[in-house]
């Protein structure tokens, strides 16, 4: 599209006289490598937190921490008098002794939990070979009653002495059957009182600092008693608000460079981590999560943070030289030099990067440019190249009121 200047007269005309050229410095188009990227604006928060409560009971013995402190997973927090469930662990570890050594087990109550076959259990052998010898005699006993060489009554009463020693064996049986579910139970509960006692020392769950530490030396808790909030802040969570438009090039793994007012121009950097599949139908928003790293722990949850989300990387645009654009009322223009004469030409600007603008639209990428005296220039000026003299607009390019660089506040060049 071209742009006649309808109401003003050629520069020649006016300075020079009739046929007159214009000196002008003259340019090239560029080719430069853009970083494509979002604006961004939103809040560090803490991606976990745990309200860290007492699983036993009893009277607070030592804090060993105070807010602001930093933890490590399993660093002790709180310690609670231990003394009640020591007895009931060495309580719970006799009854268990007492149940293995019924079952013939090794008297170590770390070896295993694992019974041995009933018939090597001592009761049970006891009775096996009572039942053995019982059916020996009532075998010899049938035999010598068969000869005549034993009353009936005798033979009788050592049949019924083998159903006793059967009896005895079964009972013998089912008993080292109930000790084997005994032993369970009493595994569980000394396991039970174990960790009870374990749980005197509170440990932390989760790394983080401690915000709140609301128990105090001396105090009675109970189980289930908060004791201490541990914030998980590193990493932290940058989470943004990110119009719709966007929606298609956001995705996981995306550099995040931002800034926060404590740290003025301090860059922070983190990477896209979760990206909402739904959209706030109010604000037109969808929800982005960035995993910030904060090792040194100069970020805090809470932190309000401005910055940009990089998206592509675009090699090979076209641009020119922001001495060679002019902008009035919000339209850019070039002016192409043809054949020693002007001719103007209406552009669609895109990012700035140092003195280059991006041209989306309106130039082919071989043309020449004048880059001086552009309130001097409409379609049909005669030039010449040369110097450009400081007259007019010698040096730069003409601004007027408008957008300038329209595109640069929604996705610039970092």
């Amino acid at each position: 599209m071209l742009i006649v200047g309808c109401n003003k007269p050629t520069a020649g005309q006016n300075r020079r006289g009739g046929g007159a050229s214009v000196a002008i410095q003259a340019t090239g188009t560029k080719r430069i490598t853009v970083q494509r990227q979002v604006d961004l604006a939103g809040t560090l928060l803490s991606p976990d937190q745990a309200k860290v409560s007492a699983e036993a009971a009893g009277v607070v013995r030592s804090v060993l921490v105070e807010i602001g402190r930093e933890v490590r997973v399993g660093d002790p927090l709180v310690k609670i008098e231990p003394r009640e469930l020591a007895l009931a662990v060495a309580r719970a570890e006799s009854a268990l002794r007492q149940t293995r050594a019924q079952l013939g087990m090794p008297d170590r109550i770390d070896s295993g939990d694992a019974p041995p076959k009933d018939e090597e259990i001592g009761s049970v052998k006891n009775a096996l070979a009572n039942r053995d010898e019982a059916r020996d005699n009532a075998q010899r006993a049938k035999t010598l009653a068969s000869r005549g060489l034993m009353a009936p009554v005798d033979l009788q009463a050592a049949e019924t002495r083998l159903r006793m020693a059967e009896a005895a064996l079964q009972s013998a049986v089912d008993q080292a059957r109930g000790q084997k579910a005994l032993l369970q139970d009493r595994r569980a509960a000394y396991d039970l009182a174990v960790k009870k006692l374990d749980d005197t020392v509170v440990r932390a769950p989760i790394a983080g600092v401690v915000s709140e530490r609301p128990v105090h030396v001396g105090e009675y808790i109970t189980e289930r008693t908060p004791v201490v909030t541990i914030v998980q802040v590193n990493p932290l969570k940058l989470r943004t608000g990110v119009q719709e438009k966007h929606a298609g090039i956001i995705r996981s793994g995306q550099s995040v460079e931002f800034r926060v007012e404590s740290f003025g121009d301090t860059v922070f950097h983190g990477k896209v981590a979760y990206v909402s599949p739904s959209l706030d139908e109010t604000m037109r928003t969808f929800t982005v999560e960035a995993l910030v790293d904060n090792t040194d722990l100069r970020l805090k949850p809470g932190f309000f943070a401005k910055g940009v989300i990089l998206t592509t990387r675009d090699e090979n645009v076209l641009a020119v030289p922001d001495a060679a654009v002019s902008t009035l009322a919000g339209v850019s223009s070039v002016y192409l030099v043809q054949d020693g004469k002007i001719a103007q030409q209406t552009i669609t600007l895109g990012v700035r990067q140092g003195d280059l603008w991006e041209v989306v639209d309106g130039l082919k990428g071989n043309e020449t440019l004048a880059a001086s005296r552009l309130n001097e220039l409409a379609t049909g000026i005669s030039v010449t190249m040369g110097d450009g003299g400081s007259g007019g607009g010698a040096g730069g390019g003409r601004r007027g009121g408008g957008k300038g660089g329209r595109r640069g506040q929604q996705e610039g060049t970092k």
